[in-house]
């Protein structure tokens, strides 16, 4: 028996974003299918981009048939809502924030430090 490779949760919504991020202009479904490849149908395409629509994290316009994609905010502005979002109340934080910490390169960290500080000074 052949089994098809898994891919991880959220893996095609972030190959997605990805290619709307790094356009210029916004994209049709087609523009997106064309971008990421790896021989998703069509259909598929579509429907991941009517989702994060419905998520908030895409926006679009009428485009003749179809409609026209782009992001609802910037990459870098996505990934810092979503490491807010994995400190919830209720949790360690202290603890998440130290392994955090501990992960990061010495030039992550040196340039979270920079910005801690820079945020300290203006507080």
């Amino acid at each position: 028996m052949v089994t098809k490779d898994r891919r991880r949760p959220g893996a095609l919504e972030a190959a997605v974003m990805a290619a709307l991020w790094s356009a210029d202009a916004p994209m049709t479904a087609a523009q997106v299918q064309q971008e990421v490849g790896d021989d998703l149908a069509y259909n598929t395409v579509q429907t991941i981009l009517i989702r994060l629509h419905e998520k908030g994290q895409a926006q679009r316009r009428r485009a003749g048939r179809g409609h026209e994609y782009w992001p609802a905010e910037d990459a870098a502005t996505a990934a810092a809502a979503q490491m807010r979002a994995a400190l919830p109340a209720g949790t360690d934080r202290h603890a998440t924030l130290q392994q955090f910490a501990a992960g990061l390169d010495a030039s992550d960290a040196a340039v979270l430090r920079a910005l801690l500080a820079e945020a300290g000074r203006s507080a």
